[in-house]
């Protein structure tokens, strides 16, 4: 049995674009200290292979200080590392993974083609590849594994997308691989361990959320692996979280405090968007709501999906010429999809009700 811990892109040196230069600095700074917690964690729970399937760097270049912190945190495991570099940080010879003056413990794999490093002393044979540019032929084709003991493979690629360039993985092929464990990275949400045949594998997801698509608690995988099994656990990690929270604000007098009383007792430390929806009696002001609002967390934006409060169904059922377009405007706003269809259905209606009273549209 080996005790593993499997980790995948952390996209170290994002941009942050939409965050300020000193928040996005502190963010990329909060995501070398993930490295010592993922080292940490490979030290409790004194594990034989450390496994980093991928995209490690946000691009095939990094900053100084990320390349000491990344051979930092592996100098304080003494894990057996292995990387298989991705379609953000792939191998050539001008990348961080040729230039950086890696310790013993640790394998970078550094072709297209499936390799093998055999641990007689551990009783494995890892597997694993490398992507040489932006994008991978499809991964595991016709392979099977012939290695002594548990035969593991860390890989980046895309499962279950036969049109993706990024190194597509069938599950067929997972089937037919032989493996024991496939360790996978690309997919930036946790998959569940999953299986195929004999084979277990999973997506970690990505350590840290970068942006909106990428929200709630972010991790890690630890556990053991065995021959034809493995029990691997999601370990969540400390880094900030992005969330996005929906407050309804049709019965609220003080949008503001409707925000704050909506929002989580413990978020100070996580980038927030909040939505706001429901109907209003006026257009909330979402700059001036960031700025009041902006102490309680460490970054919030505030988008507006509210609709205007009317009182354009108050005839609905009168028995006359407004009456009747009323309902028929009803109607089309209860079939509405989106909140863009029913301002429409509003909009329309109001003109149409200002042009039956002979008025003048507001």
């Amino acid at each position: 049995m080996l005790k593993i811990v499997h980790a995948a892109d952390l996209h170290l040196d994002s941009a942050f674009s939409s965050l300020s230069a000193e928040q996005a600095a502190m963010l990329r700074r909060e995501q070398r200290r993930i490295l010592e917690d993922i080292a940490a964690q490979a030290e409790r729970m004194s594990a034989d292979l450390l496994l980093l399937s991928g995209d490690l760097f946000d691009s095939d270049r990094c900053f100084g200080e990320t390349a000491e912190a990344l051979c930092s945190a592996f100098e304080q495991t003494r894990a057996k590392i292995f990387i298989s570099p991705g379609n953000h940080d792939w191998y050539s010879a001008h990348s961080p993974w040729a230039r950086m003056q890696l310790p013993e413990n640790v394998h970078v794999f550094t072709s297209p083609e499936i390799e093998k490093v055999e641990l007689p002393e551990l009783g494995c044979t890892v597997w694993g590849s490398a992507f040489m540019s932006d994008s991978a032929q499809p991964l595991l084709e016709d392979f099977h594994a012939d290695g002594a003991g548990i035969n593991i493979m860390v890989l980046h690629g895309d499962v279950d997308a036969p049109d993706s360039k990024y190194g597509y993985i069938s599950r067929e092929d997972i089937t037919a691989s032989g493996l024991d464990y496939l360790a996978l990275g690309h997919v930036h949400k946790f998959s569940g361990v999953q299986r195929a045949g004999n084979t277990s594998y999973a997506y970690p997801g990505c350590a840290m959320g970068r942006g909106f698509d990428e929200t709630g608690e972010k991790g890690i995988l630890c556990g053991s692996v065995e021959k034809g099994g493995c029990d691997m656990k999601f370990v969540p990690l400390s880094g900030r979280r992005y969330e996005m929270l929906r407050v309804d604000i049709s019965d609220a007098d003080d949008v503001a405090d409707a925000v704050r009383q909506a929002m989580p007792e413990d978020c100070g430390r996580d980038i927030y968007r909040v939505i706001l929806c429901g109907e209003h009696e006026e257009t909330p002001d979402t700059a001036a709501l960031e700025g009041a609002l902006g102490g309680l967390c460490c970054h919030l934006e505030v988008r507006d999906e509210s609709r205007p409060k009317v009182e354009l169904w108050a005839a609905v059922g009168e028995n006359t010429l407004k009456g009747g377009f009323l309902r028929r405007m009803k109607a089309l706003y209860d079939a509405a999809q989106t909140d863009d269809e029913r301002r429409r259905v509003i909009k329309a209606g109001s003109y149409g009700l200002a042009a039956l009273e002979n008025r003048e549209e507001g």
